[in-house]
Parts: C-alpha cells; sequence; structure tokens
C-alpha cells in the first residue's frame, strides 16, 4: 500500500495546532507538554562543551557508545535490568521516532496493535503507517484496567500491545496486577508489549514498575523512553529503546533510515547528565510536579471543572460539562478566545468522535507563576457562565 493511502484521514495534530492558536492569540499555552523553566546546568555546560570540543559529526547510528553505556547502568540501578549496551539499547530521535520505528520494525501489514484509549495522538498513525489496524481498549483516568475487555481484544492477527505508563493523558500508574494481567495476554498469544515510559520519572501516587521487569517479558518487550520530560530537554529530540538482541537488530535497521541518529552533542550532554545527577534530582523533581499538579488541580475546581488528581505524568483531564454545551473543540477555542487559555480537546486522544464527551487535557509543566496567572483567567468562566 503506498504510503498517501495509509495516511489517508491523517489530521494535523491537535496539539501542536492548539499551540498555534495560542502563539496567534497570546495565550498561556497549557496544550502542548513542553516546560517553560529551564533544564540542569549541568547538561548545559556539557552540550557546549561537546560542541566546542568538536563532537558535531555523526555519532554511531544507534547511539554514542557513551551514552548507550550511561543508559544500561541507569536501567540496572533503577529496575535491576542487566542490559547489553552494545546490542540492546538504541538512541532514537525521541520517543515519537523510537515508536515509530519499533512498530515498523516488528508488526507487518495485516495484523493488529491493541491501543488504550485514550491514547497519545500518534500511537493509532504508527500502526496504520506499518498497514496495521489499531484495535482499541477504554482505559480512563480511574477504575482498573478491565482485562477481560482487553483479553477479547487479542486475536489470532495481534502483533503487538501499546502500554503507556504513567500515561498521556489520562495520569494513570497501571498497577503490578493490571501488568501482570497485559503480561499473561501477551505471553499467551505470543504478543510483543511496546512500552512508552517516558514519564517514568514524574510519579505521585504508585510505583513505576517497567513491564519488562515481569517474568517472562524481557523477551517479548521493547521498552521506549527518553529525556525529554526528566530533564525538561523537548527540544533535543534524545530517546531510548531498550529491547532483546533480535528485536533489536531489526529495529536499528529501521532506525537508520529514518533520521540515521540523533544529534552527538546532545547526546553526550545526557550521558553527563545521567551521570552526575543522582536520586535527589529525581526526587526533585517528582515534588515540583506534584506542587504545579496540586495548583492547577484548585484553579480547576474553583473554575467549575471537574477532575481527578493524575497519578503520575504532567496531564489533567478536565470535564467542562458544568460550564458549557459546547463540543471540546469548540469549548477549546473558546478558552483560547475569550479567556487566554490554550489546552487539548480530548476528542484528540480518542479514536472516535462522542458528542457526549466534554473533556480538555490542561498541562502543567509550567512555572508556579504562570500557573497562577492562568488559574486566575480560568477562574473567570465560572463568572463569565454564572
Amino acid at each position: 500500500m503506498h504510503t498517501a493511502h495509509r495516511t489517508h484521514g491523517f489530521t494535523e495534530s491537535v496539539i501542536r495546532g492548539m499551540t498555534r492558536l495560542a502563539k496567534a492569540k497570546d495565550a498561556i499555552n497549557l496544550a502542548q507538554g513542553f516546560p517553560d523553566f529551564p533544564c540542569p546546568e549541568v547538561l548545559k555546560e556539557a552540550a557546549s562543551r561537546a560542541i566546542r570540543e568538536n563532537l558535531n559529526q555523526y555519532a554511531i547510528t544507534w547511539g554514542s557508545k557513551h551514552l548507550r553505556s550511561a543508559v544500561a547502568r541507569k536501567y540496572a540501578e533503577w529496575y535491576g535490568l542487566s542490559i547489553d549496551p552494545e546490542e540492546e539499547v538504541t538512541i532514537t530521535c525521541g520517543a515519537t521516532e523510537a515508536m515509530a520505528s519499533a512498530l515498523l520494525a516488528l508488526v507487518d501489514p495485516g495484523e493488529e496493535v491493541i491501543v488504550f484509549e485514550p491514547f497519545y495522538e500518534n500511537y493509532g498513525p504508527d500502526a496504520i503507517l506499518c498497514g496495521a489496524a489499531p484495535v482499541h481498549v477504554p482505559l480512563g483516568t480511574e477504575g482498573p484496567l478491565d482485562l477481560d475487555r482487553l483479553a477479547a481484544a487479542f486475536s489470532p492477527r495481534t502483533r503487538a500491545v501499546v502500554v503507556n505508563t504513567p500515561s498521556n493523558p489520562t495520569g494513570r500508574v497501571l498497577t503490578r496486577s493490571e501488568l501482570d494481567g497485559i503480561a499473561a495476554l501477551c505471553l499467551r498469544h505470543g504478543a510483543y508489549a511496546i512500552t512508552d515510559e517516558i514519564y517514568e520519572h514524574i510519579v505521585y501516587a504508585g510505583v513505576h514498575v517497567p513491564i519488562a521487569t515481569l517474568p517472562g517479558m524481557r523477551e517479548r518487550t521493547v521498552t521506549i523512553s527518553g529525556f525529554s520530560k526528566t530533564f525538561a530537554i523537548t527540544g533535543w529530540r534524545i530517546g531510548t529503546i531498550v529491547a532483546p538482541p533480535a528485536l533489536t537488530a531489526a529495529i536499528r535497521k529501521v532506525h537508520d533510515f529514518l533520521t540515521v541518529g540523533a544529534p552527538a552533542p546532545l547526546q553526550e550532554a545526557v550521558a553527563v547528565g545521567l551521570e552526575q545527577l543522582g536520586r535527589d534530582y529525581y526526587a526533585d523533581m517528582a515534588g515540583a510536579y506534584l506542587r504545579r499538579r496540586d495548583l492547577l488541580i484548585d484553579a480547576l475546581g474553583s473554575a467549575g471543572f471537574r477532575c481527578r488528581p493524575p497519578e503520575g505524568a504532567y496531564y489533567v483531564l478536565a470535564d467542562y460539562s458544568d460550564l458549557s454545551d459546547l463540543d471540546d473543540v469548540a469549548f477549546a477555542r473558546e478558552l483560547i478566545a475569550r479567556h487566554g487559555v490554550a489546552t487539548v480537546p480530548a476528542s484528540s486522544f480518542h479514536a472516535k468522535a462522542d458528542p457526549r464527551r466534554r473533556l480538555v487535557r490542561f498541562a502543567f509543566c509550567k512555572t508556579e507563576q504562570v500557573l497562577r496567572e492562568a488559574g486566575q483567567r480560568l477562574r473567570g468562566i465560572k463568572r463569565s457562565t454564572a
């Protein structure tokens, strides 16, 4: 199938579209999930030093040895996983490219990929680019994963299940019991777990458990992560894939022809960051995000939204049904035009539109000052609709 046919019906990223609209209207951007505060000084200094020392040419296609070794040490220290940096670690141009490379390498036309819904907007298109069909299974902001419903979604064509924990946009952190259920189904059906763990260090409730650490899953899991969120460097585009050697070999071939490699001096800087930033850094970062979360949750409640505090990541799905009868796209546009706050309509995280859905997603990866100002603007919604 030609790529033009595969991509027919794709829409432009709603998230990035809302960012552009926010810029045009000078609105506070709580739509796209990029921090508005600086990354750690150690990373900036290491990147500058690498450039000055002429580390400006291609790195090894699948990543510099320094960074791959640092990633392997991190997985050993944090999760007890023994990783071979030569055959099991690939450095990519962000977690987004990592997911595309993994699916293109492992999924064939006519197969199926299970995706939990609501989902990060790239997963479905990535499956379609493989000529596969995404199969959606609900997993909302509250209540356990329905494992019976998930089991019913598996078929002889199921090649993989995409697991995002902590989740964007729901903020769910999957429990060990839920992950055990997913793992059992993967093992029963011979399917891969392809995990997006980019928010692994931004957890407020529960514990992040990589599914690769579960019995029998080491050889069936492709673990995707990166440093955009952990180090506040979304523009650097440094992602990681950890997978067993046979899967890594296939993924690297796709990665090579997609992007050749991630920026060499930035790989060096991230490796230095991994070596020099200890566990206190991660704890302080999560604590700072917890304060931001609670600040935004309080503001949303005062403005008349209904929402649950997320367990992880840095997004809040908020129900505005007490404030407006507009559909989510129209409501998101009105928030920008009338109240100067940009958000994302939840329909962009679902396969099918539902006129009864009254949800928008807010990102709180902003300074507390910006979140307070956004809160003041949002409180004006309640006053204007009273």
